[in-house]
């Protein structure tokens, strides 16, 4: 029989729970109207210092779901949900750090023009969008094995993670932002299916999970 000191700590640590589930499903809404909110300015406004703080702050937001996503999937299949969680994060920081380029960039413009060169740190998005695409395949597949999550968002979840890599693979081989075959993908992941993704999500988390 559990003592009441046992059970007045399992509450609290249930209630932890449920309080960062809470913050998590608002970080997953944010990032999921900031990333509209980039490809906005990314694509149509052409604003740099709009599309690297929108791409900053959403990254940031993105890794507190990536971990809210990692204690909900971990009991699925643990190593697997530990891989996604140590690359989604990696990712997910290595977006911000890229962001924080552009940001340096949009507010003090180096003198020299030449500066389409790829960031050293995230070369033609390769975390932003290629690693964070297999991070994302990894994580939905989890989810499709787990209680707790509507059975369509894993779907959704796989269709992200595929543009993801689509995009990262345009970027690399194509480089005109202006080629259908790259601003088509873009254009769909980044005002649809990320924001849909992102927010359907954030309302999952603010729901109680198995065991919860």
């Amino acid at each position: 029989m559990a003592s009441p000191t046992m059970t007045r700590d399992m509450g609290m640590e249930g209630a932890g729970s449920m309080s960062f589930d809470r913050f998590a499903g608002m970080a997953a809404i944010a990032a999921g109207v900031l990333g509209l909110l980039y490809s906005i300015a990314f694509v149509i406004l052409k604003n740099q210092l709009l599309y690297s703080i929108s791409l900053l702050l959403g990254a940031l937001a993105t890794t507190v779901v990536i971990v809210a996503l990692y204690r909900r999937v971990q009991a699925a299949e643990p190593g697997i949900a530990q891989v996604g969680l140590l690359v989604g994060v990696i990712a997910a920081l290595g977006s911000a750090v890229h962001a924080g380029y552009d940001l340096g960039n949009a507010i003090n413009p180096p003198p020299n023009s030449a500066t389409d060169f790829p960031s050293q740190v995230d070369p033609r998005g390769l975390l932003t969008f290629g690693i964070a695409g297999l991070s994302l395949l990894g994580l939905a597949w989890l989810m499709s094995r787990t209680t707790g999550f509507p059975k369509a968002l894993p779907y959704v979840g796989y269709l992200l993670g595929a543009l993801l890599v689509l995009i990262y693979l345009g970027r690399l081989i194509i480089l005109d932002p202006n080629n259908l075959a790259l601003l088509l993908p873009a254009a769909v992941a980044g005002l649809v299916v990320n924001p849909v993704w992102y927010i359907w999500l954030g309302l999952s988390l603010m729901k109680p999970g198995p065991n919860r």
